[in-house]
């Protein structure tokens, strides 16, 4: 028995997984350094392996240079797209961090090494929260989905339009300040009001340790009310999702 593979099949299978290898180092939630090196390369070349066969051989690359030239192609495109998802959920750390900077949690920032970053308590909550709603709505397999259809309007060997990039991460950075205050904004007023409350406190009793109090009222607030925070990103997660498929579809198109 003879089993016998093209050159044509073989590019064809590498050029795909490294567009998916490109993607899962930086969007979300394969970037997540929970998922090993090892389990982001097999699934990539195991999505490539099915995906390969309906995207159909291309053409044998003349020479070694040509070949690489098309790796980085789509080693740009993978990254690209996979920084259009990064920028969408990236609303949800920064709403954290937000809170950890009002409520006075920035003050305990430590160094996270399972997900090698540097946060505070919100921060590392509203990471891990966002990363577990992602996989309980399947919006993993929305985004994969959307990379695969990346081969229907972005096929292997053309390239995208870096002018659409741009423009669409330009948006996508005014969404993610965007995405940020409507999910801490609550929380933010009742803290600045709190703040506006001790101020106010301290020109009625001057001898009191205004410093003093703030501290542990801030956390309380914090801590109390950051269930009415946590309603929303359900439907935050929701609609994040869909905004990373739609930048993705913006730029491929």
């Amino acid at each position: 028995m003879t089993l016998t593979l093209s050159a044509a099949a073989l590019e064809t299978v590498m050029l795909v997984s490294v567009r998916f290898i490109a993607f899962f180092v930086i969007a979300p939630p394969f970037s997540s350094r929970s998922f090993p090196a090892t389990v982001k390369m097999m699934l990539a070349l195991g999505l490539a392996l099915a995906v390969a066969p309906t995207v159909g051989p291309v053409e044998p690359a003349q020479s070694l240079g040509l070949y690489m030239m098309d790796l980085g192609l789509q080693v740009v495109i993978g990254a690209s797209l996979g920084f259009l998802v990064y920028l969408v959920f990236a609303a949800v750390e920064s709403a954290g961090g937000m809170i950890d900077m009002t409520g006075g949690f920035a003050m305990a920032a430590g160094f996270d090494p399972l997900n090698q970053v540097n946060g505070a308590q919100m921060y590392r909550l509203f990471q891990m929260t966002a990363l577990v709603l992602l996989f309980a709505s399947n919006g993993h397999h929305l985004i994969v989905g959307g990379l695969i259809r990346s081969f229907e309007f972005a096929p292997l060997g053309e390239g995208i339009s870096m002018e659409r990039v741009g423009s669409t991460v330009a948006g996508g950075l005014t969404d993610l300040f965007l995405a940020a205050v409507q999910i801490a904004g609550p929380l933010i007023v009742v803290l600045v009001l709190a703040d506006i409350g001790m101020g106010l406190l301290s020109r009625v009793a001057p001898a009191l340790n205004v410093f003093v109090l703030s501290f542990p009222l801030k956390i309380y607030l914090t801590i109390s009310l950051v269930s009415v925070v946590y309603l929303t990103l359900p439907r935050m997660i929701e609609a994040l999702t869909n905004a990373s498929l739609e930048n993705i579809w913006g730029v491929i198109r």
